[in-house]
């Protein structure tokens, strides 16, 4: 396989189909439309996880006190009323088991990626605030990625407020992610930068980019989906090859939009996948 023939067979893809491959901090290997616009279903809960660890590291915010757990938001559109979630739509009935009582927002932020949970996503976001996960993306040099709004903001979304990614924004997002474990950096402390990679290898979502990589190789990444969107992100950890980046976000009718199964958008995922874990050494 070549790039090239990689890039011919997603041209026979109806919709449009972004990705950045590479190794973290460094030029990319392969792009494909890396800041094409798309919706970002659930992968902006990495930029919410990142804001919630930066106030961890700045002290604003206790990760393992109590907080309650309530159904009713701020909407991000002035003066509309506040909103809530409906369980049906969420991935993760373990939170809504919780309501009317407490969790604490480390709880909260591993449900938010394990699981999906929307819940808990908007719990999240009520705590850091919206300008602080606008924050995380001006700091890793987003150019278009913005969330806007909390998930079920329905005012908000006819407003025209929403959130977007690109595939090299993720791919950035994710590298400030692995190099800041390392070394200080500009997302957040090594201790928290490790314990945001440790939750995105925890995800038990595997239907796109780790179903295309062998049995137990470790990946820390999130999925995104809604009718017509099919998102993968994530920092592949290889054991005999240095670790790499593969972002790959999809609008095309073939993601169904369904929970945990596994649809054309999916095989689609899990076919770069796939194709790049054999690459590896030379990326």
């Amino acid at each position: 396989m070549t790039w090239d023939d990689l890039d011919a067979h997603l041209d026979r893809v109806p919709g449009t189909v972004s990705a950045y491959v590479g190794r973290p901090d460094a030029p990319p290997t392969w792009t494909r439309h890396p800041d094409a616009a798309h919706y970002a279903a659930s992968t902006m809960k990495v930029a919410v996880l990142a804001a919630l660890h930066r106030a961890a590291d700045a002290g604003t915010l206790d990760l393992d006190a109590p907080v309650p757990v309530v159904n009713e938001f701020d909407s991000a559109q002035p003066g509309a009323p506040r909103f809530s979630c409906a369980q049906h739509y969420d991935n993760d009935d373990a939170v809504w088991d919780r309501l009317g009582g407490t969790a604490s927002l480390r709880w909260l932020a591993e449900r938010m990626i394990v699981r999906s949970s929307n819940l808990a996503t908007n719990l999240v976001i009520g705590h850091v605030g919206l300008p602080a996960v606008a924050e995380v993306w001006a700091r890793t040099g987003a150019r278009t990625s913005v969330t806007g709004r909390g998930i079920e903001d329905f005012a908000a979304r006819e407003a025209g407020i929403t959130n977007t990614v690109t595939a090299a924004d993720l791919a950035a997002l994710l590298g400030a992610m692995a190099t800041g474990a390392d070394t200080p950096g500009l997302l957040a402390s090594p201790a928290g930068c490790t314990a945001m990679l440790d939750v995105l290898i925890a995800q038990e979502h595997r239907e796109d980019l780790a179903a295309g990589l062998p049995e137990g190789t470790r990946i820390a990444h999130k999925s995104g989906w809604v009718s017509g969107v099919r998102h993968g992100a994530g920092l592949v950890l290889p054991d005999d090859a240095p670790p790499y980046l593969i972002t790959v976000c999809t609008t095309t009718d073939l993601a169904g939009g369904d929970d945990e199964v596994e649809d054309d958008a999916c095989r689609l995922l899990a076919h770069i996948s796939a194709q790049v874990w054999a690459a590896r050494h030379q990326l």
